[in-house]
């Protein structure tokens, strides 16, 4: 598939290029912003799975610039955005990059350093696995990845904050929302119009972090397998079934974005210019390391017999 056809297919993928956007995900957290007002009041946020980096691209923009172009910013009062990934990214003004696993409880140590000892208003997360194509399967491993996240949230996040995570929607999103719902009295599952109908991607939108009474972040695991449990103690099947039929959750779901915009999962034609050519642009920033730059090295030697030289 040509650059122009893709474009063609996909207006969010279109937009993020014009706009300067690393990619259409930007959009997402735009949208959500939109309905929810996540970035009020925010000082210091931290960006999980930060790479390619177009969550942390808003985060600068919506939060740092305005800041440091105001006529009364002082240097040390800007807003602190640190963006952990395992990959390395291109850097990004006003964002703190953190190479670390966000399953290690030590890399919050690394976050709060960087707070000099405080607290995170927002995280947000992004991240999901390299998707199989088998839902039950990436439901479960994406809520594992969110749970991971929230490992950091319950070590950098204060009292009162913000936690916004790509989930997967599934048969045990109930499962997921009731263990959200022990830290978080809100809790709303957003789909941004950005989100193409066709995804199982949602996101949840975490309102007003209050760790239960007591709470110590070493109990997070055993707390959760209680919410997977019907009985609360050792039944830890952690299954959401018993959480259906008459003791059903419901789960507040909202859309999000401009309703009459764009459609995520149309094609739209490419706008007409003079000589009646389209010009494709380039990526704003192609991956500086990615996963599968080895494969290509591989495919590259072998293609002129020189594999053995790799290996």
């Amino acid at each position: 598939m040509g650059k122009a056809s893709r474009d063609k297919r996909d207006i969010y993928y279109r937009k993020a290029k014009e706009e300067g956007w690393r990619a259409r995900s930007a959009f997402k957290l735009l949208q959500i912003d939109e309905e929810f007002n996540i970035f009020d009041g925010v000082k210091r946020v931290v960006d999980l799975c930060a790479a390619p980096g177009s969550w942390s691209q808003v985060l600068s923009r919506q939060l740092y610039l305005p800041a440091k172009l105001s006529p009364d910013s002082r240097d040390n009062d800007l807003p602190l955005i640190v963006a952990i990934d395992l990959q390395p990214m291109a850097p990004i003004e006003g964002v703190i990059q953190v190479q670390g696993d966000i399953t290690n409880a030590r890399t919050a140590e690394v976050v709060i350093r960087h707070f000099d000892g405080c607290k995170a208003d927002l995280v947000v997360c992004d991240g999901a696995p390299d998707v199989t194509g088998l839902h039950d399967m990436d439901e479960f491993v994406q809520s594992q990845l969110i749970l991971a996240g929230l490992t950091i949230v319950t070590h950098v996040l204060k009292e009162g904050g913000k936690f916004i995570s790509k989930i997967f929607r599934g048969k045990d999103t109930s499962l997921l929302y009731s263990q959200l719902k022990l830290f978080f009295p809100v809790v709303t599952f957003a789909k941004p119009k950005s989100s193409r109908n066709s995804s199982i991607e949602a996101f949840a939108v975490c309102e007003n972090y209050s760790p239960p009474e007591g709470f110590n972040p070493k109990d997070l695991h055993r707390l959760l397998e209680k919410v997977g449990s019907p009985w609360g103690g050792d039944d830890l099947d952690c299954s959401s079934e018993w959480l259906e039929g008459p003791n059903k959750v419901y789960i507040p779901f909202l859309a999000c974005g401009d309703l009459g915009g764009y459609d995520s999962d149309r094609s739209y034609p490419l706008p007409k210019v003079a000589d009646g050519t389209y010009q494709s642009l380039d990526p704003v920033q192609p991956p500086i390391a990615p996963p599968y730059k080895r494969a290509l090295e591989l495919k590259k030697a072998s293609n002129q017999g020189g594999i053995r030289d790799l290996e």
